[in-house]
């Protein structure tokens, strides 16, 4: 078929495969798979890879090879279906990116299972992002249940560790987005509906200040107190906030001293920083560096590093587009759909840094991410996956 099928075949083809939806989502939320459960990783993974497989996508798994004392991740999956229609002759090259990892412990899935209460669904992952992971799966379904064919590829990228910055797999999804005419990225939509548009930049620092150890009783002043210094720099890195429109500063952790009767001789601080604009988020990150750099206390050093981060995701004209391609699509199938910016991160960022058309919240409605009510809204699933599959056969 080289004509797009309408947004309303296509619900069809996700009413008839909602049954198996559930029962796939309540198999994956059920399996404990934080980001450092690699081996939890891989089973969703297999269960992909299995899904996959089975309706004609070419799969290749990349294992993760850590540096020694480096922790291992999942694999990524990489699932390519080819389409009938090559890029010379107008076909799109359409980038699917989801993550399989979690938040959570080993053990939660155990402690709080999967289950439904109304139009509900619970458990650990549920909505970040296993429901959205197997929206991928099941729209393209949908185009093939339809004979949609009429695109050059469909990449469909599932990573292992996007809860913490995706240090593995940014590298392999930024290969595929480098050929792709669009992406999408499927967190879930926002509570009230909202698909992404926009994303703050976030950069993770870690400030490490030394100082020297002393007896506190007996000969305090030999000691040079790191503990102290960071107080001082807590203080001064707060104060940044306010200082550029949408940029805030947090000191998230503080780990310093040994004992209370010992001058404190070395503390490190997590440091988060989060911007709307990339002006504004690599002028805040220079301003973040200098004042953690800077000491009060004599004789303390601060060093400051970089661990992660994303670069904003700003809401471009052809982002644009695609977000008002959505909303027709969505009042095509009866719901009503906005775009919003929002301050978390995700591999959506990186993809749209590179200068790639980009939607981030495609998967299903949820809320309480990384909490123990995460919740997906059951009843949003069939609209949600039919308009991501209008979207991928036809974006612009």
């Amino acid at each position: 078929m080289t004509a797009s099928p309408s947004p309303r075949i296509l619900r069809r083809h996700a009413e008839g495969r909602y049954p198996s939806y559930v029962d796939d989502l309540r198999t994956m939320v059920n399996v404990d798979c934080g980001t450092y459960v690699p081996d939890g990783v891989n089973m969703i993974a297999d269960l992909m890879q299995e899904r996959l497989e089975s309706t004609g996508w070419a799969v290749e798994r990349r294992p993760h090879f850590p540096e020694p004392d480096a922790a291992r991740f999942g694999d990524v999956v990489v699932a390519r279906l080819t389409g009938s229609r090559l890029a010379d002759a107008g076909g799109l090259r359409v980038l699917l990116v989801g993550h399989m990892d979690t938040v959570f412990p080993p053990g939660t899935a155990e402690e709080r299972p999967f289950r439904i209460e109304g139009s509900r669904a619970y458990g650990p992952g549920v909505s970040d992002m296993k429901d959205g992971l197997l929206a991928g799966w099941y729209a393209v379904s949908c185009l093939q249940d339809a004979g949609f064919d009429a695109f050059d590829s469909i990449t469909y990228v599932c990573n292992p560790d996007e809860e913490v910055g995706s240090p593995f797999s940014s590298p392999i999804i930024a290969d595929f987005a480098r050929t792709a005419n669009v992406c999408f990225v499927l967190e879930g939509a926002r509570e009230n509906g909202d698909i992404v548009s926009a994303r703050k930049g976030v950069a993770d620092l870690g400030v490490v200040i030394q100082g020297r150890a002393a007896h506190a009783g007996v000969e305090p002043e030999r000691g040079r107190s790191a503990t102290l210094q960071a107080a001082h720099t807590i203080v001064a890195l707060h104060g940044l906030n306010g200082r550029w429109p949408g940029v805030t500063v947090n000191v998230g952790t503080v780990r310093g001293g040994t004992r209370p009767n010992v001058v404190a001789d070395s503390c490190e601080l997590g440091v988060d920083v989060r911007a709307s604009t990339v002006a504004t988020f690599e002028e805040a990150v220079a301003e973040v560096e200098r004042v953690a750099a800077k000491t009060l206390v004599p004789d303390t050093v601060a060093q400051v590093e970089a661990r992660a981060g994303f670069p904003p995701m700003e809401k471009t004209a052809p982002i644009a587009r695609l977000a008002e391609r959505a909303r027709v699509i969505a009042a095509d199938l009866g719901f009503e759909v906005r775009d919003a910016a929002t301050g978390g991160a995700s591999d959506a960022n990186r993809v749209a840094a590179m200068g790639v058309p980009v939607l981030d919240g495609l998967g299903p409605i949820g809320g309480a991410d990384h909490a123990p009510g995460e919740w997906v809204d059951l009843d949003s699933v069939v609209p949600r996956v039919a308009l991501l599959a209008s979207m991928i056969a036809s974006p612009f």
